[in-house]
C-alpha cells in the first residue's frame, strides 16, 4: 500500500479492518482479502482512495464529497469484483452489526471518510447492491 502512495493512516486503518474482520466475521475474511487485492490492483480505484483521504481536509459540507461518492459508486458498479463475491456479500449482510463496527472503527478520526462511505453505500443500495446498513 505505501508503494502505491497510500498514506500511513490509510494503511493502519486497513490493517485494523483486517484484524477486526478476522475476529468478528471470520467467514468473510478471505473475501475481504480478495476484495482488497482487487482494490489495490485497480489504479483508478487507488486514485479514488487517495481522493477520499484528501477529502478529510475539506469542509464537511463541501459538495465535492457528494461528487466523490458518486464517482466511487459508479466505479464499483462498473467493476463489480471490487464489491466482493456474492458469498462475501452474503456473509457481510448476515453480520450487519459486525459490519457497522468494522466500517465505523475510525469514524471519530476520519469523519469525512465516514460520510463519504455512507454516501457511497447509499448510492450502491439504491442501485440494488445488498449492503448492510450502517
Amino acid at each position: 500500500m505505501p508503494g502505491l502512495g497510500l498514506s500511513p493512516d490509510y494503511v493502519a486503518a486497513q490493517r485494523e479492518a483486517l484484524v477486526l474482520t478476522r475476529a468478528l466475521v471470520p467467514e468473510g475474511f478471505e473475501g475481504f482479502l480478495t476484495q482488497l487485492e482487487h482494490w489495490l490492483d485497480d489504479p483508478e480505484y487507488v486514485d479514488l482512495i487517495k481522493r477520499g483521504r484528501e477529502a478529510e481536509t475539506w469542509d464537511p459540507d463541501d459538495p465535492r464529497i457528494e461528487e466523490l461518492a458518486t464517482a466511487m459508486a459508479d466505479h464499483y458498479l462498473a467493476n463489480p469484483t471490487l464489491l466482493g463475491s456474492p458469498t462475501s456479500l452474503r456473509a457481510w449482510t448476515s453480520a450487519s452489526t459486525q459490519y457497522r463496527l468494522i466500517n465505523n472503527h475510525r469514524k471519530d478520526q476520519a469523519p469525512i471518510s465516514a460520510r463519504l462511505t455512507a454516501l457511497t453505500e447509499a448510492k450502491l443500495r439504491s442501485a440494488g447492491i445488498p449492503l448492510p446498513h450502517r
